[in-house]
């Protein structure tokens, strides 16, 4: 099978293997790559794969790629990163510590 062509891989983008299988969609992006979501009608992560708020446990966030701008995963930005300008592809979702 040949390489595939440079493609914009954005949130709920679907994935699929060398075999045309479905994997999930794109739930999230870092330094390290892109994530995706396996379950079922999930497409991006939400408030209910946060941990209950108990000290110690990690809190989901939304956190800018350009910049590491961290915010609220409720008021997540529609138009890129507030503080940098950053396009909405550079915001993905963080699990903050």
């Amino acid at each position: 099978m040949s390489e595939p062509d440079d493609a914009d891989v954005t949130f709920g983008t679907e994935i699929y293997d060398e075999k045309g299988n479905r994997l999930g969609t794109v739930r999230g992006f870092d330094e390290h790559g892109f994530y995706v979501s396996t379950d079922e009608g999930i497409t991006a992560m939400s408030s209910e794969h946060v941990a209950s708020g108990i000290p110690g446990e990690a809190e989901l966030t939304w956190r800018c790629y350009e910049c590491g701008a961290i915010g609220n995963i409720e008021e997540l930005p529609e138009d890129g990163c507030p503080d940098c300008g950053a396009p909405k592809e550079a915001i993905y979702y963080h699990i903050q510590d």
